[in-house]
């Protein structure tokens, strides 16, 4: 007799969730993506006024969640924050940070300022969350917001890239690692994603049309394009994806 297979569940409650770089833009879509998903979300960042803002309003909407003012490049203060607070099932490690400059005027000060937190801190916060999963002995999802620049050049950002070149590359060691235990790490690739952050870059004509040139669909992003791809990777509906990249580009790695 044929029965029909049933599609896993989208939802993550009981889970506890923590996310990274929470109080604006991508953070904070993801936040609420996970919070309306069912999960119980902390949200962390250096800024507590955003994320006490942010709080608020997931709670006012009926969903669970608190305010952590963390900052990630602190190690000890991350990991100590994680194994008192956790084990946290889904981890959306964004925090995050950008200093566009041409190759010839980079400085030792722009490349220790953004790979300590796009490489160090996020490797050491995963590492944290994986090292509180295992102790509890449970499953969990660990994603990593790394950038169609994972995989490819840009001008004017040469750090950047590299950072999150690695990024994708501790993403695929980690996954090998941690698969015995239940933990999936994967990445999620965006493109240029329209946000307070990204203003700037979109203010200059020649940078706009450049950036719209390469995206297939034609528009830059916006951050609710991110967050059915947070969600799914948290989920059981991606039970078997791990050490993988979730290319949320609009098509412009497929060139």
């Amino acid at each position: 007799m044929t029965t029909l297979p049933r599609t896993p569940s989208f939802r993550l409650t009981g889970r506890a969730a923590l996310v990274t770089g929470a109080g604006r833009g991508i953070g904070l879509a993801a936040a609420a993506a996970l919070a309306e998903a069912g999960a119980s979300v902390t949200l962390a960042a250096r800024t507590i006024a955003e994320i006490d803002e942010a709080t608020e309003l997931l709670r006012a909407a009926g969903h669970t969640a608190r305010a952590q003012r963390l900052d990630v490049t602190d190690i000890e203060a991350t990991e100590r924050f994680v194994a008192d607070a956790g084990p946290f099932q889904v981890l959306v490690n964004n925090a995050g940070s950008n200093r566009p400059a041409p190759l010839l005027e980079v400085t030792e000060d722009d490349y220790d300022a953004v790979a300590g937190i796009n490489v160090k801190a996020a490797l050491f916060a995963a590492r944290a969350v994986a090292r509180g999963l295992i102790e509890a002995k449970r499953p969990g999802s660990i994603i990593n917001m790394s950038s169609q620049m994972g995989h490819v050049g840009g001008p004017a950002r040469t750090v950047y890239c590299a950072t999150k070149h690695a990024v994708e590359g501790f993403t695929k060691a980690m996954a090998i690692e941690l698969g015995p235990h239940g933990i999936r790490v994967n990445t999620i690739c965006p493109t240029f994603i329209r946000t307070s952050l990204t203003e700037s870059t979109f203010r200059d004509p020649a940078m706009r049309a450049m950036i719209e040139e390469k995206i297939a669909l034609g528009r830059v992003g916006t951050v609710e394009d991110v967050m059915g791809a947070v969600v799914f990777l948290a989920c059981d509906a991606s039970a078997l994806v791990t050490g993988s990249a979730l290319m949320v580009d609009g098509g412009w790695t497929a060139a």
